[in-house]
């Protein structure tokens, strides 16, 4: 059995565990290492049994952990040349620990395959991941991403879960406190993805197979819980889809909840 738990997804810090017989992999390290360590405790993992960290992309709220957890347990970080050259730049891969360039066909760690898919986001080389686990199932993490494109929904399709990104209600932001630049730049084809465009790749993907569903990467600013949720259950719903029955569907960040696939 895998376990697959968002320990951290907001604007102010990102990271996923998963995990299975043969320990476990991070999916970036948003958060400080004492954090993250904490949070590994609390759903019942060693953090001793993580095998290595995948980046996303260079964002602090991706990366600010990574130096000080990889140090400490001596494991390999993979990512995109652009995310690692961005990292090597910023200071966070500082030579500590060791970080390894992902092959398009990905790679093994923890007993699962990841491979990485190019999204469009505002930073150097970013990318979501498709997990393979041990019985040929596939899991995927995509967040951060300014438009679908048809790179990213091919990887999601018929995967058996997929943690998508319901960053903000459009409204909600039009009409919030943010500077006029940040508002476009969120909106924008390389910022990242809404409630309603969200809504829309949901449908899509139940349609082709996926089970379960959990919405990431709320804006605390410009979203809610409840919004997106709501949002996607509509969009479901207007598609003959029933949550519960047909898929289930969750938001990552209420509680530190791990899901067993």
């Amino acid at each position: 059995m895998i376990k697959f738990c968002p320990l951290f997804s907001s604007s102010s810090g990102n990271s996923v565990y998963i995990g299975g017989g043969d320990g476990g992999v991070l999916i970036d390290c948003g958060v400080s290492a004492k954090q993250t360590t904490a949070a590994l405790y609390d759903i019942g993992v060693d953090a001793a049994s993580i095998r290595a960290v995948f980046v996303t992309h260079e964002h602090s709220d991706h990366v600010r952990g990574v130096r000080v957890f990889a140090k400490k347990y001596a494991l390999p970080v993979y990512g995109t040349a652009g995310t690692l050259a961005a990292m090597e730049e910023n200071g966070v891969a500082d030579g500590t620990y060791k970080c390894f360039v992902l092959p398009e066909e990905g790679t093994e760690a923890a007993g699962f395959w990841l491979r990485p898919f190019a999204t469009s986001h505002d930073v150097r080389e970013s990318c979501g991941y498709r997990i393979t686990v041990p019985d040929g199932r596939h899991l995927a993490v995509c967040t951060d991403l300014g438009m679908m494109t048809s790179t990213v929904l091919t990887q999601l399709l018929q995967c058996t879960l997929v943690m998508l990104e319901s960053n903000h209600d459009v409204g909600m932001l039009q009409n919030g406190p943010y500077p006029y630049w940040l508002k476009q730049r969120i909106l924008s084809d390389r910022g990242h993805l809404s409630n309603e465009a969200c809504a829309q790749t949901a449908v899509q993907l139940v349609q082709n197979g996926v089970m379960r569903l959990i919405l990431g990467h709320l804006s605390k600013e410009n979203n809610m819980p409840a919004l997106a949720y709501e949002h996607n259950n509509a969009a479901l719903a207007a598609a003959g889809i029933r949550v519960g029955s047909d898929c289930l569907l969750s938001v990552a960040g209420q509680g530190r909840e791990s899901v067993f696939v």
